[in-house]
């Protein structure tokens, strides 16, 4: 147990050591880092954090991240919109944007269902995926998801729910390894698997 002999100093370390992956001493490592940097730098620090809480929202659309109403991605006239890749998270988008091989759009579905965390089908954008496939422009759905049992279970919910209205249904190629996230894949495996995806019926037979 660290003992901490200032208030101040042990509150900020309790919060800073609620972020994901900070445990105690590494939070009171960065705290005194804070106490030794210039008040500016401080002062520009917490006023970004804030920013991220007051500036920051969803793409409409897609439900990136993003400082407006569309995404930067979305309001790029060079990206094929009729191309929608479906990824669980927005760290998916980071991953596969850095392969630089994707020139379709995204759309962000906030999970995959899992009913053991409680997570089903209204907790996800699945209806605003379905919905955007409605209008009959989408040429393409690339199913980007986990290649988990939960990722599976979400592709074939999309796949059982898009398959008349949709020309192309594909997944990206297994050369991701079965149960990895895309986010810790590195990005030469992400990039051949993204271009080398193929029809999501033909993927799953045996």
């Amino acid at each position: 147990m660290l003992e901490i002999y200032s208030k101040n100093l042990e509150n900020a370390v309790n919060e800073i050591a609620k972020l994901p992956g900070i445990g105690k001493r590494t939070a009171l490592r960065l705290a005194l880092h804070l106490i030794k940097s210039e008040k500016e730098d401080v002062t520009l620090l917490t006023e970004r954090i804030n920013k991220l809480k007051t500036d920051v929202c969803c793409c409409k659309q897609c439900f990136n991240i993003s400082d407006d109403e569309l995404c930067d991605i979305c309001a790029n006239p060079k990206r094929d919109p009729k191309t929608i890749c479906v990824v669980q998270d927005i760290r998916d988008v980071i991953a596969i944007e850095n392969t630089n091989q994707f020139k379709g759009v995204y759309h962000v579905l906030g999970g995959v269902i899992s009913p053991m965390e409680g997570i089903g089908i209204n907790q996800l954008r699945l209806q605003e995926l379905f919905t955007r496939v409605e209008t009959g422009e989408v040429n393409e759905l690339i199913l980007a998801l986990p290649a988990t049992v939960e990722g599976d279970t979400t592709n074939f919910f999309i796949y059982k729910n898009v398959k008349e209205k949709v020309q192309t249904i594909t997944t990206i190629a297994r050369g991701i390894g079965v149960g990895e996230e895309l986010e810790y894949a590195d990005e030469v495996t992400l990039g051949r698997s993204l271009v080398a995806r193929m029809e999501f019926d033909k993927a799953y037979k045996k």
